[in-house]
């Protein structure tokens, strides 16, 4: 059976977690802890060099990036695979991997910005998150929705008509990443709340909690962090992300 590597406080694999499972693919789930820095361990090292999650295993073939494996899915999967997730058309298909090559250094770079901002910094940082720092990534995070809306979602019921797509499932999962700490992205945006709806209904509203099960638990993150035998390790990676 395929296998997917994968932890559900992240982003990325929340939004193959959600698809194979709404799309009944068959996979083995194969918990990959960040917190504790399993990714670090010589046993993932040994499927992936990269490190990072998600990663799928499809007999002897490894795949990583989440917008790489959902089209692996689709595409491996065609025959049952409604056409509305990935649409054939060349126009419709042409707007999903627009929105595949946009998000990467606008929502989802500027939502889980904001994520780790609120639960890491000060942990890693040993000191208060400076107000303009913290000012400068919502900032971020409202452009990002700003456009998502205006350009992308428009008065549409979904990102690319009136059905849901894949780019709809790797779009909320972004939005719901800094949710996890306390920012609530969708505040004053009825239109993003009614579309965010509507992605749950379809998607099945128990799976979506099921996904975001652990995002909502994450303010015990730091002190798991902390506790892991490899805080001492990942203390400067981590570090990194916030100079």
């Amino acid at each position: 059976m395929m296998e997917l590597y994968l932890d559900l406080i992240s982003p990325p694999c929340r939004s193959v977690f959600l698809f194979a499972r709404a799309l009944r693919i068959p996979f083995e789930f194969k918990v990959v802890d960040l917190a504790t820095g399993q990714q670090y361990s010589k046993e993932f090292g040994d499927l992936s060099i990269v490190r990072k999650v998600p990663v799928m295993k499809d007999g002897g073939f490894i795949l990583t990036e989440s917008t790489a494996i959902l089209e692996y899915l689709m595409q491996k999967y065609s025959g049952s695979v409604a056409d509305h997730w990935f649409p054939a058309d060349l126009q419709q298909r042409a707007r999903v991997n627009e929105y595949f090559s946009w998000q990467h250094m606008n929502l989802r770079a500027h939502c889980s910005k904001v994520f780790l901002l609120r639960a890491l910094y000060q942990i890693v940082m040993d000191s208060e998150i400076p107000k303009e720092t913290m000012d400068f990534a919502v900032e971020n995070v409202k452009q990002s929705l700003n456009l998502l809306e205006e350009k992308f979602l428009q008065s549409k019921p979904f990102i690319l008509g009136d059905k849901i797509s894949v780019a709809d499932v790797v779009a909320i999962v972004e939005i719901m990443q800094p949710f996890g700490t306390g920012f609530d992205g969708f505040e004053g945006r009825p239109k993003l709340i009614a579309w965010r709806d509507r992605v749950k209904k379809e998607l099945g509203e128990k799976l979506f909690e099921e996904a975001h099960e652990a995002l909502m638990k994450s303010s015990n993150m730091p002190q798991k962090l902390k506790n892991s035998g490899n805080f001492a390790q990942l203390k400067p990676i981590l570090q990194k992300l916030f100079h």
